[in-house]
């Protein structure tokens, strides 16, 4: 009975390591943060090595993936039945394609990074963010232009084709909108996240 109790307690120990964390309200950054402090680990982590805030990181990540671990394009199917290749290789929850992913790998040194761990995929985001402000000049705090890059790859955004997407401006202008919101509510709640990651001393 011993041996069985402690093949038990090791396989609940080991899902309980692999479980994938969902937040409940994804619409409130304190919450999300709270719900896993990690994930503001990582965050802040991504903004002190790249410069982008985490309201504006988080902000594009809620908009590709909904904080899904292995969100994908959806697939279409011929005849109602039949799986078709997906449109795109966007995966995880920063949904990059397999282009990018090998760039950020390759030029951070990251081989071993993963589009479905939040720390590599936030650390992605401010990597790509930090290259479209050298490149773009757009600021790392312009979470509307940051978005249109990003979306668009900087080829793209260079050849200004989101202006024959009005849906994409649109979208761009939501992420624009829960930043903002995501920056005032982190004000309040930053220090105690702090703590919660530092320790009191």
């Amino acid at each position: 009975m011993h041996t069985i109790r402690i093949i038990l307690l090791s396989s609940f120990l080991l899902l309980s390591a692999c479980s994938t964390y969902n937040p409940g309200n994804p619409d409130n950054i304190c919450d999300i943060f709270f719900g896993e402090t990690d994930w503001y680990e990582a965050a802040r982590d991504a903004q002190d090595e790249w410069g982008t805030p985490i309201f504006v990181t988080m902000a594009i990540m809620h908009q590709e993936s909904r904080f899904i671990d292995d969100a994908q394009p959806p697939r279409p199917w011929f005849l109602g039945f039949i799986p078709l290749p997906r449109d795109s290789s966007a995966y995880g929850y920063a949904q990059a394609q397999d282009p990018a992913w090998e760039d950020y790998s390759a030029q951070t040194g990251n081989s071993g990074a993963d589009r479905d761990d939040f720390e590599d995929a936030i650390d992605f985001i401010g990597w790509y963010t930090n290259g479209s402000q050298k490149r773009l000049k757009i600021s790392k705090w312009d979470a509307y232009g940051q978005y249109l890059a990003y979306h668009e790859g900087r080829g793209g955004y260079e050849r200004k084709t989101y202006k024959a997407k009005p849906w994409l401006n649109k979208v761009a202008k939501k992420v624009k909108r829960r930043a903002l919101r995501y920056n005032q509510q982190l004000k309040t709640c930053k220090a105690d996240l702090d703590d919660e990651v530092d320790g009191w001393f």
